[in-house]
């Protein structure tokens, strides 16, 4: 069967040298191979991350990990910050933790805001929030700088933030930044197969779980630093994904990481400029597009250019690409073209022809 290349917002397409990295000899996990091969990669994530801090590997989503910080860092009460089907998936995941939990909900489409945030938290209600930085079912990414600067008036209440489709194709500083976790999966812009998550915690968050008697096993925070200082996770990892992430990392700083933001931000604008060109608007609020992908709308605002998106997708498969056809209460009324990982002008360039020529047949 004929490859369908991947354009969804995640998994997206993984490159045959990060494949054949991912099936590399197996090692043990307990052995100083595999501590080698952490200590390698560890200060090429402290690089990527910004951060002084210990960089932890999970095997596992990245929800597991956003699961594990609710249960590691809540304490008092979090404000789940929702503003798309992911975000407001973290609502569910604090109360299922059994965590007392409040809804910031804003209209999908739109970006959570600093004000909004900082109203809430002066209730004194709260000890921990959860904010996504890029949320993929509408394609809009939050101003995180500004929500994190509120760190600084709030320094007890404890900021995770989910960057699973936006970390790599921008810099997000976590030292500069103040928060206090910063996770993401590797399927997305990191171009890795799924089943691995990486991810930094701050030394006032590894404190304060220290504290929490209920903060499980696998994702205990504490045991991920333990085992972090000596190379290693604290349970069996998926040892070709840290094969793989290894020669992914080296792609990273031989392209240059600036070069690599530059290259997200021009292939995003060519997918809003296709877009523009076929007299499609863009669902999320202007000013707040995320730049890993591109979230059209196809009726979901007002004005704009509306096809059927079932038959955009058949016409674009069958020339071997795959676009998104939209998700959750937006399904069919948008749909979604991305750009991170790999992909380049040329690369981008393909997936326009093979879109314009399904338009022509529409």
């Amino acid at each position: 069967m004929a490859h369908v290349k991947l354009h969804i917002p995640g998994p997206v397409e993984v490159s045959e040298k990060t494949f054949k990295a991912f099936c590399s000899p197996m090692i043990g996990h307990r052995g100083q191979g595999f501590k080698d091969l952490y200590a390698k990669v560890q200060p090429q994530l402290q690089q990527l991350l910004y951060t002084k801090q210990l960089v932890y590997l999970s095997t596992s989503s990245a929800w597991g990990v956003m699961e594990g910080a609710v249960r590691n860092l809540v304490q008092k009460k979090v404000l789940n910050c929702m503003c798309g089907a992911f975000s407001d998936k973290w609502f569910d995941v604090s109360k299922k933790c059994g965590k007392p939990a409040e809804a910031l909900q804003v209209d999908w489409g739109s970006p959570i805001r600093a004000e909004a945030v900082d109203q809430k938290l002066a209730t004194g209600e709260f000890d921990a929030l959860t904010l996504i930085h890029n949320e993929t079912s509408t394609g809009v990414m939050s101003p995180l700088t500004e929500i994190a600067a509120l760190k600084k008036k709030y320094p007890d209440v404890t900021f995770i933030v989910d960057a699973v489709s936006s970390l790599t194709a921008l810099p997000i500083k976590f030292d500069e930044l103040g928060i206090d976790v910063l996770l993401a999966g590797t399927q997305k812009a990191f171009a890795l197969p799924p089943g691995l998550a990486v991810f930094a915690v701050s030394p006032a968050a590894l404190a304060k779980a220290a504290l929490a008697k209920d903060r499980g096993y696998y994702f205990d925070f504490v045991e991920f630093q333990k085992n972090a200082e000596q190379s290693m996770t604290p349970s069996t990892p998926s040892i070709g994904h840290v094969f793989a992430l290894s020669s992914k990392l080296d792609d990273f700083f031989a392209e240059g990481l600036e070069n690599r933001y530059a290259r997200h931000q021009k292939t995003n604008q060519m997918t809003r400029d296709w877009a523009a060109r076929h007299g499609f608007v863009l669902y999320p609020e202007k000013g707040f597009e995320s730049v890993t992908l591109t979230c059209v709308s196809n009726g979901a605002r007002p004005g704009g250019r509306t096809v059927d998106v079932a038959k955009l997708q058949k016409l674009v498969k069958d020339q071997g690409f795959l676009i998104d056809g939209g998700y959750g209460k937006i399904k069919g009324t948008t749909f979604r073209i991305s750009n991170m990982g790999d992909e380049t002008e040329a690369t981008m360039n393909q997936l326009y022809a093979a879109l314009d020529k399904a338009m022509a047949q529409l």
